[in-house]
C-alpha cells in the first residue's frame, strides 16, 4: 500500500483530574510513502493540515512523511480519510488545492453519513462528471454529490443556492459530457437578459455582441470544460446556442440539454414558456439564487413559483445549496453567511421579527 494508516489508540484516554472535557479521545499516526508526496499532501508550511484543524477540530503534528491527530474519534476519522484522498489525489499527478482540500474532507465527513458501508476513501465516493478537458471533476460537498445524481437521473432538474456554490458551472460540466458522450445532439445555454441594477443602454454590435455580456459567466463556464477551438465550432455548426431566454418561445427543443443560468430572474410566464420547451431525448437543468431577484417593480421570480408549484412532480429533481456549499473561496462562504445572518431568509424575504 502507497499509505499506511497505524493506529496508535482509538480507545478514550483517561482524563488527567483538572483537564477540561475537550473531547479529545483518540489519536491516530498517518504514514505516507515518502517525504515529496508527505510535502505534498501536508501542503505549504503545512496549510493543508492546518485547514483540516479548523474545520475538524484536531490537532495534527507532522514529523517527515507522518502526521499524528489527535482529536474526538469522528473527527479524527474524518482527518485521516481526508488525507487518505489528499494521497489519492497527489498519487494520481492532480493538483491539490484548496478547493480540493474542502472537497476532500467534506467528502470525507460526509462518508460517515451518506455512506455507512464506506470506511476509505473510493468506497461511496462523491460522485463526479469526466469531460475530455478536465478529466474527472468530482462533488466537493454533499449537496453537489446529491446534485451530481439528480442531473444523472432526472429529465428537468432545479438547482437553487447562492453564489460560489457550482450551480451553473457543474450544470455546463455535465452538459459537455453529455455532448461528448453522445447521449444528446446539441446543448443550448440560456439566460435571461435582465440587468442586475446597471443600465447598459444600447450596446453596438450584432445579435451575439449585444447579448454576450448577459451570457459571459456561461461561456467562461463552457471554456473550463470545452477547448475554445472545439467551442467555435460547436457555435458555427449550431451544436452549441448560447441565446437570451426570449429566444426560446416557440420553439421545442428535442435531443438535447438545455440550461437556464440566473433563473431567479424569469417571470412565471418565461418560466412557463421555458419549461415546456423539453422534447424527447432532451434534459433540462434551470439554476438561480432567490436572494438576488433583479426584476422590476417587485415581480414574482418565476423560479420560486416553479419549485413550489413542481416539487411533487415526479421525475424533477431539486436541490438547494447553502452557505456551507460554496466553493469559491472561503470568503466568499463568509460574505454569504453573514448576509444570510443580517436578517435575509433563502427565498430573499427579511425574516420575520419574532415577537
Amino acid at each position: 500500500m502507497s499509505m499506511q494508516d497505524n493506529i496508535l489508540s482509538t480507545r478514550a484516554r483517561r482524563r488527567p483530574p483538572g483537564e477540561p472535557r475537550s473531547g479529545e479521545g483518540a489519536e491516530v499516526r498517518v504514514v505516507l510513502e515518502d517525504n515529496r508526496i508527505a510535502s505534498l499532501v501536508f501542503g505549504q508550511f503545512d496549510e493543508n493540515l492546518a485547514h483540516i484543524e479548523r474545520r475538524l477540530g484536531v490537532r495534527t503534528t507532522a514529523n517527515g512523511n507522518q502526521v499524528q491527530i489527535k482529536g474526538a474519534p469522528d473527527a479524527v476519522e474524518q482527518a485521516r480519510r481526508a488525507l487518505s484522498l489528499f494521497n489519492t489525489r497527489i498519487k494520481e499527478g492532480r493538483e491539490l488545492t484548496l478547493g480540493d482540500v474542502d472537497g476532500a474532507i467534506a467528502e470525507a465527513v460526509a462518508q460517515g453519513s451518506l455512506f455507512p458501508a464506506a470506511v476509505d476513501a473510493g468506497k461511496g465516493a462523491f460522485d463526479q462528471i469526466v469531460t475530455r478537458k478536465r478529466g474527472p471533476v468530482k462533488a466537493r460537498s454533499a449537496n453537489q454529490h446529491l446534485y451530481l445524481q439528480l442531473l444523472k437521473r432526472c429529465e428537468l432538474t432545479f438547482a437553487e443556492g447562492p453564489a460560489g456554490t457550482g450551480k451553473t458551472w457543474l450544470a455546463v460540466g455535465h452538459a459537455v459530457a453529455l455532448l461528448e458522450q453522445g447521449v444528446v445532439s446539441r446543448m443550448i445555454l440560456s439566460r435571461p437578459a435582465v440587468e442586475a441594477g446597471e443600465n447598459l443602454g444600447f450596446l453596438p454590435g450584432d445579435m451575439r455582441e449585444k447579448v454576450d455580456p448577459y451570457l459571459r459567466p456561461v461561456y467562461d463556464a463552457l471554456f473550463d470544460f470545452m477547448d475554445a477551438r472545439h467551442v467555435e465550432r460547436g457555435l458555427q455548426t449550431g451544436m452549441i446556442e448560447i441565446a437570451p431566454l426570449a429566444f426560446m418561445r416557440g420553439r421545442t427543443l428535442s435531443n438535447a440539454v438545455i440550461l437556464l443560468d440566473e433563473a431567479q430572474n424569469a417571470t412565471s410566464v418565461q418560466m412557463k414558456m421555458f419549461l415546456t420547451r423539453l422534447g424527447e431525448g432532451s434534459r433540462m437543468v434551470v439554476t438561480g439564487d432567490p436572494t438576488q431577484i433583479d426584476l422590476p417593480g417587485g415581480q414574482k421570480s418565476g423560479l420560486i413559483e416553479a419549485i413550489d408549484l413542481l416539487k411533487a412532480v415526479e421525475g424533477i429533481g431539486h436541490v438547494a445549496f447553502e452557505h456551507g456549499d460554496v466553493v469559491r473561496h472561503d470568503l466568499v462562504r463568509r460574505i454569504v453567511q453573514a448576509y444570510e445572518a443580517a436578517g435575509k431568509s433563502p427565498r430573499g424575504k427579511p425574516v420575520p421579527e419574532k415577537g
